[in-house]
């Protein structure tokens, strides 16, 4: 009798099949990830407990254009850095408590830097930069206050040179995420630091290198396990050498002194700006100090617009340095015979509106290079609304580069505005009138143009008819060895149809505003012979008054290469002083003689007490000559 427990046969046969089945599957299994897919598992298994950081590039330095120092360099200092992943609910507290405390990372920061969302993620994330050695020592000797927390080296920028250069040079921040999702393909990552304006913004790619990257493997707690397996070295950035030259950019800006208003000097053979000063200006090494937030903030709502560069970013009415436009038009056009008058008689009237001139009492009859020397506006009313007419104005006015951007390589230049009859109906939905013509006929009403483009047309004068793109680069280089890797050339922005025969009139009319005109008296340096026109337009309805002056200098040269374009410019906020001329007067002495702010105001001094001195001299022979024929006539008499 079979036993009633007894299993049957065909099952245990079908049990030691699975089981065999189930071996061997296991086995090829394991043979398969052992040895097959050794590799591709090896890496998969690398990729979870590994941890790669980045190895920050060197930014690249700025120079001026006598490479003799940097402006812009790189300061040693330190970053934090905190790792979402490694943080638990409690650590985060903690670490939110001491970093507020010691680092001064308010809660709101750090729940911006270290959302909700990224608990998960082991990628460090930057908290606080601009940190010294001994706080980094402090954190290391305390690290079980900072969980979570590393650190490396993270130069921040250093700009030895402060003041006006601050407009030039720009200055650098953290990326935002607005940026970071338009720079993510190049190479950008949400811990970059970027140019926010400036060179610093023009270049950035130039000047910020590539990031290497060191790879970790670290165990399940983030500890690591063993040495770096794989560095990927930095690729520094280049370092630039701008065409500005310090010596001309202090002297500038101490001749503008503490006016709002800007100066631009330029070299019109090349375009290379020498020298770009506007005031207000901020100093960006403020904005690594632990009150960096509260000085950006300040500045910001300062009234003044400190940020604000007002060489490129500002527009005015010309005022009477348009003049030079309108006289190049009536030249060209042979609009108006050069030896034939207009007589001022203190204003002029046009429909039921009266125009007055600047001189009240009239010019009497002026010729065409009289009218620019004297700068009547009743000349020039009559040129623009009798010979030429808003068409050719317009044309001219845009031929000489106004109502166009000048191409310079800063960001947020400003392209100004040249008024037509389309334009007025356009925005105002009204006619263009005779007294629109008149305004603009002198550069007033809304005719509007920034200095740089100002100096650009100066520039197409001096060059007779040829105006080369204004720029800051000259030449980039390679940061570790100074070699230089390229050079700017210059280049034509753009090439005038006007005759040179016009441009040559028209610097002699310009000459003659400095020996017998408006500036005679102001532009006093005798180190230099200068052509150029002085401005002075009307802002809003107040008597506040813009000061331009537009000049080149020397008038007469056979090497184009040490002729000079200088454009000042003082917004009618200052108190009213004619200053833009006598900036000018200050700079062209200091440029030319080769001399600092300082030693220009010693030289004027010495040269002014010596006028006085022989006046008083002459004062004294003529006292004496007078006195010595009333002796001869009393003798005469007895």
């Amino acid at each position: 009798m079979p036993d009633k427990f007894q299993i049957p046969k065909t099952q245990i046969i079908f049990l030691m099949v699975v089981i065999v089945a189930a071996f061997i599957f296991y086995a090829i299994n394991l043979a398969s990830m052992q040895i097959i897919n050794f590799t591709e598992y090896e890496r998969r298994a690398k990729e979870v407990a590994s941890r790669e950081t980045t190895i920050l590039a060197q930014r690249g330095e700025i120079y001026d254009t006598s490479k003799d120092y940097p402006i812009v360099m790189n300061i040693p200092s330190f970053a934090v850095y905190a790792t979402p992943g490694e943080l638990d609910e409690e650590q985060k507290e903690v670490l939110k408590i001491n970093l507020n405390e010691y680092l001064n990372i308010s809660f709101n920061d750090l729940d911006r830097k270290i959302p909700a969302d990224t608990t998960g993620s082991f990628q460090p994330v930057e908290l606080k930069d601009a940190l010294q050695y001994e706080q980094i020592t402090y954190i290391a000797e305390h690290i079980e206050d900072f969980p979570g927390i590393t650190w490396q080296s993270k130069p921040i920028r250093g700009y030895p040179e402060q003041g006006s250069i601050s407009h030039v040079i720009g200055y650098v921040g953290n990326i935002t995420s607005e940026e970071f999702q338009v720079l993510y393909n190049k190479g950008y990552d949400r811990n970059s630091t970027i140019g926010k304006s400036g060179i610093e913004k023009q270049y950035d790619m130039l000047l910020r290198g590539k990031d290497g990257s060191r790879m970790r493997m670290v165990d399940v707690k983030g500890r690591r396990i063993e040495e770096d397996a794989v560095i990927k070295p930095p690729e520094n950035g280049n370092s630039l050498v701008i065409s500005i030259d310090m010596d001309i950019q202090k002297l500038c800006e101490k001749a503008l002194g503490d006016r709002i208003g800007s100066v631009v000097v330029m070299r019109p053979s090349t375009g290379e700006v020498l020298a770009m000063v506007s005031y207000p200006y901020y100093n960006p090494n403020l904005f690594y100090t632990d009150r960096s937030k509260e000085e950006y903030t300040k500045l910001s709502l300062d009234q003044r617009f400190p940020f604000l560069n007002r060489a490129i970013q500002s527009g005015y009415a010309p005022a009477s340095t348009f003049k030079v436009i309108m006289t190049a038009a009536v030249l060209q056009e042979e609009a108006f015979p050069v030896d034939r008058t207009v007589t001022c008689h203190g204003s002029m009237t046009l429909g039921d509106r009266t125009f007055n001139c600047h001189k009240l009492s009239g010019h009497g009859p002026l010729t065409l290079a009289g009218g620019l020397a004297q700068s009547c506006n009743v000349f020039f009313y009559t040129m623009g609304v009798e010979y030429l007419g808003v068409d050719k104005i317009a044309a001219y006015s845009e031929d000489f580069g106004f109502g166009n951007y000048t191409g310079i390589d800063l960001p947020g230049e400003s392209r100004g505005l040249v008024p037509t009859p389309a334009w007025k109906e356009d925005v105002y939905n009204t006619v263009w009138v005779g007294g629109d013509t008149m305004n603009i006929s002198i550069g007033q009403g809304a005719m509007n143009v920034t200095p740089l483009q100002m100096a650009s047309a100066i520039s197409m004068i001096v060059n007779e008819g040829v105006a080369y793109k204004p720029h800051i680069l000259t030449e980039v280089l390679d940061q570790t060895t100074g070699e230089v890797i390229s050079e700017v050339q210059p280049e034509i922005l753009h090439t005038s149809d006007i005759s040179k025969d016009t441009f040559r009139t028209l610097k002699d009319y310009m000459r003659g505003v400095i020996t017998d005109g408006t500036a005679k008296y102001v532009i006093t340096t005798q180190a230099v012979d200068a052509a150029g026109k002085t401005g002075t337009g009307q802002a809003g309805y107040d008597e506040q008054w813009d000061s331009w002056f537009a000049c080149f200098a020397p008038y007469e040269t056979d090497n184009p290469e040490e002729q000079i374009v200088l454009v000042v410019n003082v917004e009618a906020v200052n108190e009213w002083e004619w200053w833009a001329p006598k900036a000018s007067d200050m700079i062209l002495q200091g440029i030319f003689a080769d001399q600092t702010y300082e030693e220009v105001l010693e030289e004027f001094d010495r040269r002014w007490y010596l006028i006085d001195l022989r006046k008083r001299q002459q004062e004294a022979m003529e006292a004496e000559l007078a006195e010595s024929e009333a002796e001869t006539s009393v003798e005469g008499l007895q």
